[in-house]
């Protein structure tokens, strides 16, 4: 199955062309700055009066869809907020 997209294939490949004739140095700049970007929408989208593993959980879960396992929760967790 193809991706829906709004996009003629010719501005796709004009775009396409655009961007690989950046640098891999450029290319990964304009990647992060679009992940930090995406990461600074979903944090302002949490409440905030949640703990900041509570916010790193749910930003990893919004970002990839799955949860955590408890074992890694709990290994990152500061010994104080690990035994809650």
């Amino acid at each position: 199955m193809s991706p829906v997209t709004d996009t003629s294939p010719e501005i796709a490949a004009m775009i396409r062309d655009r961007i690989m004739k950046l640098s891999g140095a450029q290319r990964f700049i304009m990647g992060a700055r679009m992940f930090e970007s995406a990461r600074v929408i979903v944090l302002a989208s949490f409440s905030g009066n949640i703990s900041e593993l509570e916010r790193k959980r749910m930003l990893y879960e919004r970002f990839y869809g799955e949860r955590l396992t408890s074992a890694v929760e709990t290994a990152e967790a500061p010994k104080s907020e690990a035994a809650v």
